[in-house]
């Protein structure tokens, strides 16, 4: 710390982590290897497998594939500094740190939302306009799409966290939390914070709700679309299709919300750290399984990105 206008100004900050416990540290380090492990490897191979296999080189797989390349990239932007803490006992974090963490956790969180939203759109323009679906989602539309998710995340990331560190931090800089989290960080300033929450509540709550709205309206068209349907194997057909989709949206919202959209003062820092690991380390791992356990293409697709690397190898 610095002394600054007779205040010492925070530098660095301690992070408590998840345990004060020695005893505890090696089993979550090999818990959190674990699925750490499982996630870079679900979510890169699902994108590599995307690369590879020219069946799914289709706008439902263009954007699952930037959905595994996020949640591998807002993985990484936490645990494995978290593990290195749990290995070393070191949960010091430099000022800077925190900010590029905090930034890059909080853009890569705000892309997945928007995908999400990008993905449902898709799936209600192959269910409910199925013959226009080609001309409809072609690359171009598909790749602004992308581009629109990271420009608008990029650009409320930048304006929240922003507002977050403009505030003073001073006298004490321990973070009740294993990682720089917004609402953990923000309790710590000397400053006065309301405006600044309300900052991140509107904007965080612009981002969600907006995203859930076109989430929303697609799921109303496309079951309006199914009871209209009159084969028996067209609505589980549509159904099927949607299902990994209903899924993943409604674990990452259902956390997401409980987290953000509620003032600093009204959080817990223990349930909070429970929450926050279920979507900083478990979502990222569960998305790849949701989506290769229950889609036959996926499955169809590795078999034989299998069997063309045994026929090399041989």
């Amino acid at each position: 710390m610095t002394l600054m206008e007779n205040r010492t100004e925070v530098t660095q900050f301690l992070l408590l982590g998840l345990t004060d416990d020695p005893h505890l540290r090696l089993p979550l380090f090999i818990t959190f290897l674990l699925i750490y492990t499982i996630t870079v490897a679900g979510n890169l191979g699902m994108l590599l497998l995307i690369l590879l296999d020219p069946c799914l080189h289709t706008p439902m797989y263009y954007f699952l594939g930037n959905l595994s390349l996020v949640d591998f990239c807002y993985s990484s932007a936490v645990t494995p500094s978290v593990m290195a803490g749990l290995l070393t006992g070191d949960q010091v974090i430099s000022y800077g740190a925190c900010v590029t963490q905090m930034f890059s956790f909080a853009v890569f969180a705000s892309v997945e939302n928007f995908l999400l939203a990008a993905m449902a759109y898709d799936r209600y323009a192959a269910v409910c306009k199925p013959l226009h679906y080609a001309s409809g989602m072609t690359t171009n539309i598909c790749t602004w799409l992308i581009i629109g998710c990271y420009a608008i995340s990029l650009l409320s990331a930048a304006t929240y966290i922003g507002d977050t560190f403009s505030l003073s931090f001073c006298n004490s800089n321990v973070v009740h939390h294993f990682f720089c989290d917004i609402p953990a960080v923000m309790v710590l300033s000397c400053s006065d914070r309301h405006r600044n929450e309300l900052v991140l509540v509107y904007v965080v709550s612009f981002n969600i709700f907006s995203a859930l709205l076109v989430v929303w309206i697609s799921y109303v068209f496309i079951f309006i679309t199914i009871l209209r349907m009159h084969s028996s194997a067209g609505p589980w057909k549509a159904l099927s299709t949607c299902a990994s989709h209903l899924t993943a949206i409604s674990i990452f919202y259902g956390t997401v919300i409980f987290m953000y959209l509620q003032p600093s003062s009204s959080h817990s820092m223990d349930t909070d750290k429970m929450a926050s690991v279920f979507y900083t380390m478990v979502i990222p791992m569960l998305n790849p399984l949701v989506y290769s356990l229950r889609n036959k293409e996926v499955k169809s697709a590795f078999l034989k990105v299998k069997s063309r690397f045994i026929c090399r190898t041989k």
